[in-house]
Order: C-alpha cells, then structure tokens, then sequence
C-alpha cells in the first residue's frame, strides 16, 4: 500500500479520497481516514500541523490566531512558530499587543513610553498614535484604580430588561421591573 501510495502522490494525485477509491478496487481493505492521514503526512509539516491545531478545536483562522497570541496559549506553541517563520511581522506585532494587554491589565502607566516607541515599527501604530492623542485619559486609567465597569453593568441590565419588554407594557410597569428586580 505504502509502495503504490507514494507512486501515485509523486505522479500528482494529492486526493485522499481518490487514492482509497484506487486502493479499494485494489482490494486494500483499509479505511478512508487511514489514507487521508498518510497523504497529509506526506504533505509537509505545515498541513500536519494545521490538522493537529484543528483537532484541538483551532481551523487557523486569522481571528482565531490574534485571540491565541492575545492569550499566549502554550498549545499552539508550535503553530506560532509556522506562522512567525513565515511572517516575521507578526511575531513583532503579537510581541507589542501582548506588552500592550499587560501593561493595562497590571496598570503599569511607567511602561507607556517604551510601548508607544515599539508601537511605531507595527501596525499598531495609527492606534498607538490614537492614543498618544488623549495622554492624559491614557495615564489616569492605567494610574488610577477607577473603574466604570458597574456602570456599565447597570446600563446592560436595563437595556436588557427594555429589549425583553419592548411593545409589550407602559413605563410603569418597566419601572417597577428595574427597582424591583432580583
């Protein structure tokens, strides 16, 4: 099987599925899966590794590859090095939004200068430039410990509580819901 496999991949026939129909008129008994593994190792180390991400619940997509630079998942580890052999950009600008992502989360306001340097070199930089417009915000929120999180918790809650009454009753009753609610 393996002999009359690699024959027929070097020939130019890369279609698992036709390459079982073959070994199935053949009479080779083995199944549709075991054919399509073997071709995809005959493929390379890039479609090997695309099938593994895949299988971990990753297609590879370009969102699906920010949220794992975001997060630095180390079981795609391997993929990130495909990806940042082939474009070297992307190494250096997943490098700063990751800086980025700390600084905010650890309020590190001292680190800003440096970030907004490396920032330049990236796409991030019309962003970066963004922000550098409104300094004083920028600083007080990574200074300060304020937060309008439970303000904004309150507007989604009524906002909900209107969505889920809409044309159905008068103000009274949406009132009565907001300052009663559990």
């Amino acid at each position: 099987m393996p002999d009359y496999l690699g024959q027929r991949y070097r020939e130019g026939c890369h279609n698992a599925t036709q390459l079982w129909r073959e070994l199935r008129e053949l009479g080779c008994k083995c199944g549709k899966t075991t054919v399509r593994a073997w071709v995809r190792n005959l493929r390379g180390p890039w479609q090997a590794l695309k099938a593994k991400t895949r299988k971990a619940h990753f297609t590879g997509s370009a969102k699906q590859t920010v949220w794992l630079i975001l997060k630095d998942a180390p079981e795609a580890q391997a993929y990130f090095q495909q990806v940042y052999q082939r474009c070297p950009d992307v190494a250096q600008t997943g490098t700063v939004v990751r800086e980025f992502f700390r600084m905010v989360r650890e309020r590190d306001w001292r680190a800003w200068p440096a970030w907004q340097q490396s920032a330049k070199t990236t796409p991030l930089a019309r962003f970066a430039s963004h922000l550098a417009k409104d300094i004083h915000a920028v600083l007080a929120a990574l200074r300060l410990p304020w937060s309008n999180g439970p303000v904004e918790g309150q507007v989604h809650r009524l906002k909900l509580i209107k969505r889920q009454m809409y044309g159905r009753a008068k103000f009274d009753l949406l009132r009565w819901r907001v300052l009663h609610a559990p």
